[in-house]
């Protein structure tokens, strides 16, 4: 009687309340529950294999994996990485060894297996192998990353999706329907309480609900709503996946010139709590990477930002950074000095300790003069057009052309001094 006075004291949460009964209440996963779809042709067959689900919060991982149990008559036992450790898991598998003997199968769903070491997770490995368990992970970071290839190898990965608007859309619906009274929001409120909950299910419900127990005499404006709300936090963790993904996004908006994208990727990896300073130092790479010699003022301005972030600090010096964004991605880009750069470090592994020509070197003793250091040594500045053409490879070793600038900024004056220096080159050396 008392668990039942305290339950009445304490009402179930919406989104709980709201969780789907059955697979087909599911929303924005259809590509995986759809008839033709992996976990479609799975419930179809009535058998179910380890599965890895990766997906960001509130995506209906946990959902999921009980109603796969369900559907296959499994036990479902859930453990969270968190607040587990080796003892939980060896009852675990003992409960699951017993139940198997009694005749009935376990569904193992580990939330946030990513947690677990990797002495851990080969822990799993052996009860997996005999059928003991089938195990169902979630986690929100990238497998490949935080998962042991053996247990890779035994689950099947399947990637769930952040829910789209017309799915939050839905939810709300549900919502609505549940209380029996329409949120008291315009439809642009509507559209903004989708925009907060950042595909993540279970926070749009959590909003709906705050939402229905305001008391208010119109309906409430976006503007409202950012008042009266709390934006989720968006989805970053600066040393896991999503920092790889959004800096990818950056680099390449960079070096696809598009100025809009890599400003609106920036300004992302700020909100998420990103070190300016990282994006700092990630343009200096850029400038010289992606930009090169078709500015050479890439570099200086991108230099120049990450002195003006250490003087300034935040949010004055975030300004100095997106500069730099603006700059690098409207200049013209070359990878030619990158290319160069591998192909002479290539050059070099294959020549070993291949030395400079004797006349290159210098001869500050006198036996060195006898030797021939510097014999012939042709000063530019005394040759016409201030150019020797002098070979300065090693002996033995043909002439590389490494460095091939391209047709655009400043490279393309490069690109004339070298054709140039080429010819006189050529002349030279027929000359001789």
């Amino acid at each position: 009687m008392a668990g039942g006075l305290f339950s009445a004291l304490t009402p179930t949460p919406l989104p709980e309340r709201l969780r789907p009964a059955r697979v087909e209440d599911i929303v924005g996963q259809d590509h995986l529950l759809a008839p033709d779809a992996p976990l479609g042709r799975m419930l179809a067959a009535g058998r179910l294999g380890s599965l890895i689900l990766w997906g960001p919060p509130g995506c209906g991982k946990t959902t999921i994996a009980r109603l796969l149990a369900d559907h296959v008559n499994l036990h479902f036992e859930p453990l969270s990485a968190v607040f587990s450790g080796v003892a939980d898991l060896r009852k675990v598998f003992d409960a699951a060894r017993q139940r198997r003997l009694g005749g009935r199968g376990t569904l193992l769903f580990v939330d946030e297996i990513h947690r677990f070491n990797r002495a851990q997770q080969d822990g799993f490995l052996p009860y997996v192998e005999d059928g003991t368990v089938t195990l169902v992970g979630a986690t929100t970071e990238n497998p490949s990353f935080e998962l042991n290839a053996a247990l890779l190898s035994r689950c099947q990965v399947l990637v769930l999706r952040r829910l789209d608007t017309p799915a939050l859309m839905t939810l709300l619906s549900r919502a609505e329907e549940a209380v029996g009274r329409a949120l008291p929001v315009t439809d642009a409120a509507r559209e903004a309480v989708c925009a907060m909950a950042d595909g993540d299910g279970r926070y749009v419900l959590t909003m709906a609900e705050q939402v229905l127990d305001l008391k208010v005499d119109a309906p409430l404006s976006p503007e409202d709503l950012a008042r009266l709300l709390q934006k989720r936090a968006p989805i970053y963790d600066k040393g896991q996946e999503s920092h790889y993904n959004l800096i990818s996004a950056l680099h390449k908006s960079l070096r696809g010139s598009d100025v809009d994208a890599a400003l609106y990727w920036y300004a992302r990896m700020l909100d998420g709590g990103e070190d300016p300073l990282y994006l700092a130092r990630r343009l200096v790479r850029f400038a010289s990477e992606d930009v090169g010699m078709a500015d050479p003022q890439a570099l200086t301005q991108a230099l120049a930002s990450w002195d003006a972030y250490e003087r300034l600090g935040s949010p004055e010096g975030e300004l100095a950074i997106a500069q730099t964004v603006v700059y690098l991605a409207t200049a013209p880009k070359s990878n030619a000095l990158y290319v160069a750069s591998s192909a002479a470090r290539q050059a070099a592994r294959e020549t070993g300790s291949l030395a400079p020509p004797m006349h290159i070197l210098n001869a500050p003793t006198k036996l060195m003069k006898q030797l021939g250091y510097g014999k012939d040594y042709d000063y530019d500045h005394d040759a016409p057009d201030a150019f020797s053409g002098q070979n300065y490879f090693p002996d033995g070793m043909a002439r590389r052309e490494l460095y091939r600038p391209v047709e655009r900024g400043f490279e393309r004056e490069i690109r004339k001094r070298l054709e140039y220096w080429a010819k006189l080159r050529e002349k030279r050396h027929k000359g001789e």
